[in-house]
């Protein structure tokens, strides 16, 4: 993750200084280095795009100036994806995704921002390949997040076994990661496992606050193990806490009909 910028003027400046820095074409025949220019330009506009909606148009302004330098920069290309994407222009997102996989086919970082994009299309199957491949890379450095998205996919797939087997993966590789924890207690609880599913739950609860759907898979384990106190506290934290989510309203709809 980038840190915000907090002074545009400065970054401007420092990619001048890092240009004159470089190799400058002089009369003794010395070469501008196109490389380091491309890096740069590369660096500022992902540093922008990061920073917030207001510095949009200079980071796209320096994706473009990098790929004047290299059509066929990858990393040039991932950005601008990045970039359209957070426009709504999904088709010129998608554009500049397969650009960036067919100049580096194992750009395992721009493979995964691919397969969230389709992910979020409901494209699961083609999120699913875009997630295997990348876990895939071993020297991938975020491949316990490209497990846990392709777990995801998976049960949007209906593939209970095959989800399992990568969120363990990804718990094998980072033994906190919230997403794969949580949908592991949820998959559990699915398949009957409520001892199971409840350590999951509790290893989530341990280091991460409680969002909508972890409270109300925790309503439902207490349910079945019969702690009311418990189940009480989940419930009371979900009202409270998120009073308009849907897990809410799920949680209503099952008090009524106990009432009934």
């Amino acid at each position: 993750m980038f840190a915000r910028i907090p002074n545009p003027a400065l970054l401007a400046g420092l990619l001048v200084s890092l240009l004159l820095s470089g190799c400058v074409t002089t009369n003794s025949g010395r070469q501008v280095d196109l490389d380091k220019a491309r890096e740069t330009h590369i660096q500022l506009g992902l540093r922008y795009l990061q920073s917030g909606d207001e510095n949009r148009e200079v980071a796209r302004h320096h994706f473009q100036q990098a790929l004047k330098l290299g059509k066929k920069d990858p990393q040039a290309h991932h950005g601008l994806a990045l970039l359209y994407q957070a426009d709504g222009e999904n088709k010129v997102a998608e554009s500049h995704f397969e650009k960036a996989l067919r100049y580096d086919h194992n750009f395992s970082m721009a493979r995964v921002n691919y397969g969230a994009f389709l992910y979020k299309q409901e494209r699961y199957q083609q999120a699913r390949e875009q997630f295997r491949v990348a876990s895939e890379d071993l020297a991938y450095n975020r491949r316990s997040y490209a497990l846990a998205n392709l777990g995801r996919a998976e049960l949007r797939l209906h593939n209970l076994n095959g989800a399992e087997t990568a969120f363990q993966k990804s718990l094998a590789l980072s033994p906190d990661l919230p997403i794969a924890l949580l949908e592991l207690a949820e998959l559990k609880f699915e398949k009957q496992d409520y001892s199971q599913a409840k350590q999951y739950l509790d290893r989530f609860s341990e280091k991460n606050r409680q969002i909508p759907q972890s409270l109300w898979l925790g309503i439902r384990i207490e349910k079945i193990f019969g702690n009311r106190d418990k189940e009480r506290s989940y419930a009371l934290a979900l009202k409270n806490l998120f009073p308009y989510s849907a897990e809410t309203l799920k949680y209503q709809q099952m008090m009524a009909e106990n009432e009934q």
